[in-house]
């Protein structure tokens, strides 16, 4: 039986390379790595004295993992710009961070084989805790230039809006 009931005849689970980043209604360019979406609940044990040698548990704090963007240098200023809200090394003394504009929800969009929109995750008050501009440069390697960006973030759920498309239709 197929799990994906827009189209019956599909098997195969979604691959991992096909998504977009969105934050303040546009797309962020070059984006080809995405960290996890993951969430821990802490356990809180609890004994009464009368009651036999095993605890009971119960759900405590959830703390939402930090989430790091990476991608290919560009040109695009998008990171650096986000990043400089949080420390502006330039400002006035007691302006370095903005705090009434630090924070954004971002979009985490999935997409399946196709390019059809499939899952869209919405991942709330984001705010970038690292910013790396460059990688380590080495004039006898091979490889592309990496930015990297964490963001810090308060929670994320999934976006039951999207409905994955019809793919029998191909």
């Amino acid at each position: 039986m197929s799990s994906f009931p827009t189209n019956p005849l599909r098997f195969d689970p979604y691959k991992n390379f096909k998504f977009r980043i969105r934050w303040e209604g546009r797309y962020v360019a070059g984006v080809n790595k995405v960290s996890a979406l993951k969430r821990t609940t802490e356990v809180v044990t609890f004994r009464e004295g009368g009651d036999p040698s095993s605890v009971r548990v119960s759900p405590g704090q959830t703390k939402f993992e930090p989430i790091t963007l990476e991608r290919g240098l560009t040109l695009d200023t998008e990171f650096e710009r986000w990043s400089r809200l949080v420390w502006n090394y330039q400002a006035r003394l007691g302006m370095e961070a903005s705090l009434q504009n630090f924070r954004r929800d971002i979009t985490l969009e999935f997409y399946n084989e196709a390019g059809q929109l499939a899952i869209a995750y919405n991942i709330y008050r984001c705010w970038p805790s690292e910013y790396q501009a460059l990688p380590e440069l080495d004039a006898s390697a091979n490889a592309v230039a990496i930015q990297t960006l964490v963001l810090q973030n308060e929670g994320w759920m999934r976006d039951e809006g999207v409905t994955p498309a019809d793919e029998t239709k191909f």
